[in-house]
């Protein structure tokens, strides 16, 4: 398929390889809505340039591209079947005539900040988790700096309606994993979030304390009850968001954004929930990609935490009280006593870096199957079934109920 010139922005004919791709992903943020399924698949099978034309019609297709957006659907877990593409063409339609990436481009440029987009050197590499779902690209608010691994990350979320309780415990964890390097990302909401935000400004010492991941577009603070923190967050932080400026903070967004808030962090940590709150969202998200999640415990009288004792109940969390324990599962950076560092050669110096993975991808206190591990720690399933075979016979495995954790200490 040829590329193509699109109607209403700079000639693509005239630019790089990566400038064509960033104003094509720019457009198309802006055609389609996050998570449009069939909009992602149309990139992964024709690239973005070539997928801009699809979608804005100046480009035709035939069965050949359907069947391949009908594999890229199965294989990321979608619906076997599906409208067909001219549904969703009927479905883009109405916003072609809107879309203007270089003015889009030109305001984060006057915001001072930035788009990135995949395979740029800035550009989180955790997301790739989440598969054909990960994001077309990121408009991001902030000092242009690397952002932080996913060991590195945790993800502090909850209730708007917090509290006198959830604030203190969230401000408490915050700061706490600031003071140790790790940075926090939250929602930018009011409650949960906010406290997260506040306590990770507070105490941080890494270059990017704190990332607040929005619903809508970045040029805007939302809600403007928090446009004083959230300034703060791009001053030191960063304020990112897959849509671009602009855009509104719909319901929609908001569920669709907490897949990036559990994609970024290593663990999702749950402090105040109610039963159907929109936090057990990211949490559910985080398991689906194979991150941990865990729950802080509250009053069995306090409403504000049926949703935490729900996913404790049912299983799906850990519970944790401090943040040594968050620290615990997020694989304890830098947490080793001088002693640890002055004792002789470990167990663990002999191990290929394959083994190292693997070993670092397994759980302390649940078990994990071998499907989720290679997920987490990306390797293939024969790589896992023999490197789970290696560190069990080396004790720094163990074996329960069919699923697999690292043995205390090892």
């Amino acid at each position: 398929m040829r590329n193509t010139d699109t109607k209403g922005f700079t000639a693509v004919a005239e630019l790089g390889k990566q400038d064509k791709e960033r104003i094509a992903r720019a457009a198309l943020a802006r055609l389609m809505e996050p998570q449009d399924s069939v909009g992602l698949a149309l990139v992964r099978a024709v690239g973005a340039v070539d997928a801009l034309g699809v979608a804005s019609g100046e480009l035709r297709t035939g069965q050949t591209l359907e069947q391949e957006i009908s594999s890229l659907l199965v294989d990321g877990g979608g619906a076997s079947s599906w409208a067909g593409l001219p549904a969703s063409l009927r479905r883009w339609a109405p916003r072609v005539a809107d879309l203007a990436p270089d003015r889009d481009l030109e305001t984060m440029r006057r915001l001072g900040g930035r788009l990135i987009i995949p395979g740029d050197d800035l550009w989180p590499e955790q997301l790739a988790d989440l598969g054909l779902q990960e994001p077309l690209c990121l408009w991001w608010r902030g000092q242009e700096q690397q952002l932080p691994s996913a060991r590195q990350t945790i993800a502090l979320v909850g209730s708007r309606d917090s509290t006198n309780y959830g604030a203190s415990v969230t401000g408490d964890l915050a700061y706490g994993l600031a003071q140790r390097g790790y940075t926090v990302v939250s929602g930018g909401a009011y409650g949960i979030d906010a406290h997260a935000h506040r306590g990770a400004l507070s105490g941080g010492v890494a270059s990017v304390p704190t990332i607040a991941v929005m619903a809508g577009g970045v040029d805007r603070f939302y809600p403007s009850g928090n446009e004083d923190l959230l300034r703060a967050v791009s001053i030191q932080g960063a304020v990112i968001s897959e849509v671009p400026p602009g855009s509104a903070p719909t319901r929609y967004r908001f569920l669709q954004r907490n897949r990036i808030i559990a994609a970024l962090a290593s663990v999702t940590v749950v402090v105040e929930a109610r039963w159907r709150s929109g936090a057990l969202n990211t949490a559910h998200h985080a398991e689906t990609i194979g991150r941990v999640v865990a729950a802080v415990p509250g009053s069995i009288h306090s409403a504000n935490s049926a949703g935490c004792h729900r996913l404790l109940r049912d299983g799906g969390a850990i519970c944790v009280t401090d943040v040594g324990e968050i620290a615990e599962l997020a694989g304890a950076i830098g947490e080793a006593t001088s002693e640890e560092k002055d004792s002789g050669a470990a167990v663990h110096d002999g191990l290929s870096l394959e083994d190292l993975i693997l070993l670092d991808a397994l759980p302390l206190r649940s078990t994990s199957s071998v499907e989720k591990l290679t997920v987490v720690a990306g390797l293939s399933a024969d790589s896992v079934r023999a490197g789970l075979g290696r560190l069990g016979l080396l004790g720094l495995a163990g074996s329960e109920g069919g699923g697999w954790k690292r043995v205390k200490n090892a």
